[in-house]
This record gives C-alpha cells, sequence and structure tokens, in this order.
C-alpha cells in the first residue's frame, strides 16, 4: 500500500466543482518524502519502504539515525514510517513527492494523534447527560457519573465501564477522505473532512 508522510496545516471551507456546495476540508502538506531503508524479506524478513519527512538539524540526530541517514545519503528527518507493498519500485535516496502517490479523487486513509484534552468528565468524555435535575437532596451532582455498582451480585465494577480520565492523545485512523484538490508546487494536497491531530502534527496517508 503506497503512502506518505505529511503535516496537518489547517481546515478551511471550499465549494464543490459539481454542485456548489460548501464543503469542510483540511489543507495538508505532504512530502517531500525520501526513501531512507528498502528492507527485504531476505534481510529484514519482511518487504516494506521507509520514508522520511521533515528536516532535522544535525545537533538533534542521535549517532545511530545519524549513521542510518548517512548510509541511504540523506539530511536527518523529523520523521519516519514504514510503508509495505509499496506500488513502485523504490531505491534508496529517492525523493516522493504528492503528485507521485496522488490524484484528484483518490481516497485516502489517514492516521494521527489526535488532540489531548487532559482529565475530563463523563458529560464531556462520553456524552453523558447527567444524573437529572436538582431535586431529592442532589446538591451539585449534575455532571456526575451516578451509580456504578452493581448490588451484592457481583460486588464489583465492570471493566470497560465508562467513567471520567484522560480524553484524547489517541492513534486514530480516519478512511476514505476524498483527495479535492493538488498543488504540487508548494506539496500542499486538500483533503475532504477533517482529519485527527491539532496544526502542525504529523500524519500517516495511505492509498
Amino acid at each position: 500500500m503506497s503512502g506518505l508522510i505529511g503535516k496537518k496545516i489547517g481546515m478551511i471551507n471550499v465549494f464543490s466543482e459539481e454542485e456548489g456546495k460548501n464543503l469542510a476540508a483540511t489543507l495538508l502538506e505532504v512530502g517531500p518524502n525520501v526513501v531512507t531503508q528498502v528492507k527485504t524479506e531476505e534481510i529484514d524478513g519482511y518487504s516494506a519502504v521507509q520514508l522520511g519527512y521533515g528536516d532535522l538539524k544535525d545537533k538533534n540526530v542521535s549517532k545511530p539515525l545519524a549513521g542510518h541517514f548517512k548510509k541511504a545519503g540523506v539530511s536527518g528527518k523529523a520523521k519516519l514510517a514504514e510503508f509495505k507493498t509499496f506500488e513502485k519500485d523504490l531505491k534508496l535516496g529517492e525523493t516522493l513527492t504528492v503528485s507521485d502517490v496522488y490524484e484528484v479523487g483518490d481516497l485516502a486513509d489517514i492516521t494521527g494523534t489526535s488532540k489531548g484534552k487532559g482529565f475530563q468528565g463523563v458529560v464531556k468524555r462520553h456524552g453523558f447527560g447527567g444524573v437529572g435535575g436538582q431535586t431529592h437532596g442532589q446538591h451539585n451532582r449534575g455532571r456526575h457519573p451516578g451509580s456504578i455498582g452493581a448490588c451484592s451480585f457481583p460486588a464489583r465494577v465492570f471493566k470497560g465501564l465508562r467513567m471520567a480520565g484522560r480524553t484524547g492523545g489517541q492513534r486514530i485512523k480516519v478512511s476514505n477522505l476524498r483527495v479535492l484538490k493538488i498543488y504540487a508546487d508548494k506539496n500542499l494536497l486538500l483533503i475532504a473532512g477533517s482529519v485527527p491531530g491539532a496544526n502542525n502534527s504529523y500524519l500517516i496517508l495511505e492509498k
């Protein structure tokens, strides 16, 4: 499966050419990506292509990675990702741009880390409606989860019960987002819908 590494720029509104509908779209900076390693079944036990994206200062590159990048003949990269069964035969040090992989109308699966929202209650985290009105001596408990027990049997709280806790900051994959426009000269990709993560966060695009 072919793919690229990119970065989220932000969201905008665009009008579709066919129906003139106002669509929410996300602008991504995709590439240029550099092939930093080509893995084979004979040496590594599986076939894959490792791509690198984003320049990194030499002082911020660890010595093992510095040797890895030197072998590929490329400068230090901030983000690395592997893609199995890449459609094209690639060579070490080869550069890929957004127009090499995607065309207008293609569908993309995008993986990223969602925004972290810290410790949240059940109303925000799971959409609870609260325990009802402020009656029957129920003082200041409108957003509380209510009872969590199960009586004397089984006398415990079941695993997986929806409760308060840390929200966001999870790896999320959104499938079948359509490519609306490609700005090849600026390595920009306009894609329909929203993608996980904050602005300037890294994304993995799969075709």
